[in-house]
């Protein structure tokens, strides 16, 4: 028996505005940051580390209002404290759906903003202390659930106009005869990845030039650069970057929402010349119809959104307005695996491919496992896909992602040890926590507190492998 015995929620925040890094149209200034939610028990570590048992989860915010996800997460985590663990492992929609059933709480969102992401971070503790407690990666826990146990994850609520349970189920079924070989071919090869490292919009010219070279060099075929907030330099990024990855490999381009419709079909008019994969974000993330008409005029170009979808809800509405042509699921905005799973599923039934957003702090940790679970047990095709991979912060958490270029391009490694890859070293805590925190209490404020150029990893300097 295991038992959650404590909570504890952390807002920790890491300075990357000052080297300019995740800079784009929208937000110039972000430090990646995360409401981090720990889970304790007072049952031991199966994998024998001599540390109880927890769970470690996160949701990504860029600075400011952080502390007020905190606080939610504080609260709806307290609900958890004395729930037996193999109890709420037998049944995690049960468990999803007592965490969403707080009418108080939910009419906040419901199902949006602040109490969403927050539900995000605790749920996303829980399936990691569920994996850790099976001695499982998480996508290993998930792709060796039956199509019954992964369909009674999903929330499917208010979804069976577009797919019903049996609908889902049947899908799922299906896929079974192929799991283990669609397996096979992700130990060989990893699931492919692109960069977003080389393309904010804060970088100069010159760096652009050199991290796309390094891209290039590391075996990337998929590269994407930030737009919007002058067209003039975005045709001489674009330029600068057709230049070093040649008429071959992709490149994709992100306006971050800056644009209304007519705008939008006009700017991509002018970029199409360098025959972009995909406009993401190209106008508000609630505008369903403005996605579609965005859709249409732009075409062969695809359109791309998702990381700010606040819900299953809005993705049945694109896929069924045939709004967007890649779905950019954020393990951060939807409230974890369960509602990850319905998203999955409607994109499968819509022939819509997943290409999931990762660009901040732990979201790469966390959606290689979502990728895998695509692949081999719901949407079970490769085509199209690509997942996001950026260069920052990854050796701030124990069981950081691997990439490497594994002879078809840069793809990631499958995660191998137990859990959802998102437990952070306390050394990283400790030193980034807000505000009391040695940088932000200490460091920020030194005369010599500048990050060198292109890595924020170099103010951490504790980093114990």
């Amino acid at each position: 028996m295991a038992t959650i015995t404590g909570v504890r929620v952390e807002d920790v925040r890491f300075p990357t505005s000052v080297t300019a890094d995740g800079s784009d149209a929208m937000n110039k200034d972000a430090d990646y940051s995360a409401a981090y939610v720990v889970l304790e028990t007072d049952a031991p570590d199966p994998a024998g580390s001599g540390a109880p048992l927890g769970g470690y989860g996160l949701t990504f915010t860029i600075g400011r209002g952080n502390d007020i996800v905190a606080e939610a997460a504080r609260q709806q985590a307290a609900a958890l404290v004395g729930r037996d663990v193999d109890e709420i492992a037998a049944d995690m929609g049960a468990l999803y759906r007592d965490l969403t059933a707080d009418s108080q709480l939910r009419w906040l969102g419901p199902e949006k903003g602040v109490v969403h992401l927050s539900l995000a971070a605790v749920l996303n503790a829980v399936w990691d202390l569920v994996a850790r407690r099976a001695g499982k990666p998480l996508w290993r826990l998930l792709v060796d659930m039956t199509p019954e146990q992964l369909v009674d994850v999903a929330d499917l609520r208010y979804l069976s106009d577009a797919l019903t349970r049996d609908e889902a189920l049947a899908l799922l079924k299906a896929r079974e005869p192929g799991r283990q070989e669609r397996l096979d071919h992700l130990e060989r090869t990893g699931y492919p990845v692109y960069t977003t490292s080389a393309g904010w919009l804060g970088y100069s010219d010159d760096k652009l030039r050199r991290l796309c070279q390094e891209a290039v060099d590391a075996g990337y075929q998929h590269v994407k650069l930030k737009v919007g907030a002058d067209l003039a330099e975005d045709v001489r990024r674009l330029t600068i970057a057709r230049e070093v990855l040649g008429p071959d490999r992709n490149l994709m381009i992100d306006a971050n929402q800056v644009w209304d419709v007519p705008q939008a079909i006009e700017w991509m008019s002018a970029l199409a010349p360098f025959d972009p994969l995909w406009i993401e974000e190209p106008t508000s993330p609630d505008d369903i119809l403005g996605h579609a008409a965005v859709r249409r005029a732009v075409a062969p170009i695809g359109v791309a959104t998702g990381e700010h979808c606040h819900n299953r809800v809005m993705f049945k509405q694109l896929m069924q307005a045939e709004a967007i042509d890649y779905c950019q699921l954020d393990t951060g905005r939807l409230a974890s695996i369960n509602e990850i799973v319905a998203v999955l599923l409607l994109a499968a039934r819509f022939g819509v491919p997943v290409c999931p957003h990762a660009g901040g702090v732990g979201l790469c940790e966390m959606v290689q496992h979502v990728s895998v679970l695509d692949y081999v047990a719901i949407g079970g095709d490769l085509t199209g896909r690509v997942t996001e991979y950026v260069d920052h912060l990854h050796e701030h958490f124990t069981d950081p992602c691997v990439v490497a270029d594994r002879g078809a391009g840069t793809a990631y490694v499958l995660p191998a040890l137990p859990g959802y890859s998102t437990q952070m070293y306390e050394e990283s805590i400790d030193r980034f926590r807000f505000p009391e925190g040695t940088y932000w209490a200490r460091d920020a404020s030194a005369p010599d507190a500048s990050v060198p150029d292109g890595a924020v990893r170099d103010t951490s300097q504790h980093v114990p492998h």
